[in-house]
């Protein structure tokens, strides 16, 4: 639950709202797409971590050190065997599990 008054209301959350009046479902996806995001940001972490380059893991992955790069900074939709051989290459493995929509 939110703590900020309608004054506290910004150009984002005036788009949230646009958004959630054409798609009730926005607010999920704006959900998911954060959770894809931290996923990322962990395993960019785990690399560095590891003593990792982004090149010994594009190697590792059969990819190119600029798309090692894209997938840490989390931009665009990447493929999910894409996230998996990330985390293979830096030691890691993803769990993947079926939930009920919230």
């Amino acid at each position: 639950m939110s703590t900020r008054s309608d004054s506290d209301t910004d150009f984002l959350d005036e788009i949230i709202e646009e958004r959630t009046a054409m798609n009730p479902a926005f607010p999920a996806m704006v959900e998911e797409a954060h959770q894809r995001r931290l996923l990322l940001r962990q395993l960019a972490e785990a690399r560095k971590a590891a003593h990792l380059t982004r090149t010994a893991v594009a190697a590792r992955m059969g990819a190119s050190e600029a798309a090692v790069a894209r997938l840490e900074a989390a931009t665009g939709d990447p493929r999910a065997s894409s996230i998996e051989r990330f985390a293979a290459a830096v030691g890691k493995r993803i769990h993947w599990e079926m939930v009920e929509p919230k």
